[in-house]
């Protein structure tokens, strides 16, 4: 299976199963001499893990970290980091009844026709439980960025949504509510909807936005390697995500050319930001900020039409423990994509320029 690894420097490859004995990672290219702040690591993994409220999966995993090489006395050592998060809440049985169906929307179907077999155990590799892997690199790569800011927050679930000017909030509110919304009035309704939906066995999406604070000037690689380019393949690579938009996004093809470009003023900073941060596939040291859109979670409590392993018809009801709503646990998620790439492209800026030898 190819595709298991994201980045060019500090590259990160994860392994395992939703239900196997653990999930791990191999993260590369890490400089050496960086102090690890465990506590932090844990922070963002508190804020991914589920069963952390009553409006996500209520698996019950505490996602421990456990490191095995690359860090000594505290600090990396610039070698191979290699980590392990131990599996302790399966309930495999929840998921016998779809040995031999293929659930609808889920990757059940073209797992097995693509690699002849699959492992129907909460999703196997294809599970979201993989993220984690994701959260623990991303720590790691925010305790590099210590001046760049990433914050994610939940804009919508539903029809519910917040205002679009993330200027207007106070992030220190995001975290005081399951839902991560910075505005506690709309987050009270994303509540409420959420648990309706899942009283009735449904599921419903939403959307993450994420805003980037005090990045310097110059990260992303023309042609292929844009920075918003590659954000958007980080993005996408998350479970569940259907579309990704930076700075105007769909709305600015509605604004005429006069409107949307920004102005440049004397300091560089432009007076307006349509370009979301990044310009010419670089970024130009304003704020960039996109939204990420979440499909509803396709394991319903409903019966639903699909086929069997030999394609006959049959009917298919999900079981177990899943989210409602997904958006909650994967803001942590999208900050840690986001931190990935940003930490990749400083690495890669220092490999751009020529120096002297000696």
């Amino acid at each position: 299976m190819a595709g298991n690894t994201f980045g060019k420097i500090f590259k990160l490859t994860t392994f395992g199963e939703s239900h196997g004995p653990a999930i791990g990672g191999i993260i590369d290219g890490c400089p050496s001499g960086l102090r690890i702040d465990l506590d932090a690591i844990e922070k963002e993994m508190q804020r991914r893990k589920p069963g952390q409220s009553s409006i996500v999966t209520q698996r019950k995993e505490e996602d421990n970290v456990t490191f095995y090489s690359g860090i000594f006395e505290g600090k990396t050592t610039g070698t191979p980091i290699g980590f392990l998060i131990h599996n302790k809440d399966q309930k495999s049985k929840d998921y016998t009844h779809i040995k031999d169906t293929y659930r609808p929307s889920h990757a059940d179907y073209v797992y097995d026709k693509k690699y002849g077999n699959r492992d129907y155990r909460g999703g196997g590799r294809s599970s979201a439980r993989e993220t984690a892997c994701r959260v623990v690199a991303g720590a790691i790569a925010k305790q590099i960025l210590s001046k760049v800011q990433i914050t994610a927050f939940v804009s919508s679930v539903g029809e519910i949504s917040v205002d679009s000017d993330y200027s207007k909030f106070n992030f220190s509110e995001i975290e005081k509510n399951p839902v991560r919304c910075p505005d506690p009035k709309i987050a009270i309704q994303m509540e409420e909807l959420i648990k309706i939906i899942r009283n009735d066995g449904d599921t419903v999406g939403g959307v993450v936005t994420c805003v980037i604070k005090n990045s310097p000037i110059g990260l992303g690689e023309p042609v292929f390697e844009k920075l918003h380019a590659v954000l958007g393949k980080a993005m996408l690579s998350i479970n569940a995500v259907k579309g990704f938009e930076y700075g105007s996004g769909f709305e600015g093809t509605k604004l005429k050319g006069s409107v949307h470009n920004d102005s440049i003023i004397s300091d560089g900073k432009t007076l307006s930001n349509n370009s979301g941060g990044i310009q010419g596939g670089i970024s130009n040291g304003m704020d960039i900020f996109f939204n990420v859109a979440f499909k509803p979670v396709a394991t319903i409590m409903k019966k639903q039409q699909t086929i069997d392993s030999e394609n006959k018809t049959v009917e298919t009801k999900g079981r177990g423990r899943h989210d409602p709503c997904v958006v909650p646990r994967a803001v942590p998620i999208v900050e840690a994509m986001a931190a990935i790439v940003m930490v990749d492209f400083m690495l890669i800026n220092k490999t751009i320029k020529l120096w002297l030898f000696y």
